[in-house]
């Protein structure tokens, strides 16, 4: 998924509460389920950046030398630019694009069945 494009501002800011919790009816639910999320976005970006700059791992194993590569300072500078995992997942839970559900429920209503 391309992070870039997303809504989600670059920088913290205030947001209103109620919208948190409309979905859930409980703003700890809520901030729990942003959080799952934005531990999973943070993964998916990190196993990305990895991905890219595995590319360019030198294997030698001479410490005398540093040598920087342009492009992955590059590439790294555009990974610093991404908002932050946490507001990603926020913006995606307002806009209702994440999936979840309560496994204490789902029992229950197998219980009255």
């Amino acid at each position: 998924m391309d992070y870039k494009k997303s809504k989600a501002p670059v920088n913290t800011i205030t947001r209103d509460l109620s919208t948190l919790w409309e979905q859930t009816g409980n703003i700890y639910e809520s901030v729990a389920i942003i959080a799952k999320r934005s531990n999973q976005i943070a993964i998916e970006i990190k196993q990305d950046l990895n991905k890219k700059l595995s590319e360019f791992a030198s294997y030698n194993e001479s410490l005398e030398e540093v040598f920087e590569n342009r492009e992955q300072i590059e590439i790294s500078r555009y990974y610093e630019k991404l908002p932050k995992p946490t507001l990603l997942a926020t913006q995606e839970f307002i806009e209702n694009q994440i999936y979840w559900r309560d496994p204490s429920q789902d029992s229950s209503d197998k219980d009255n069945i």
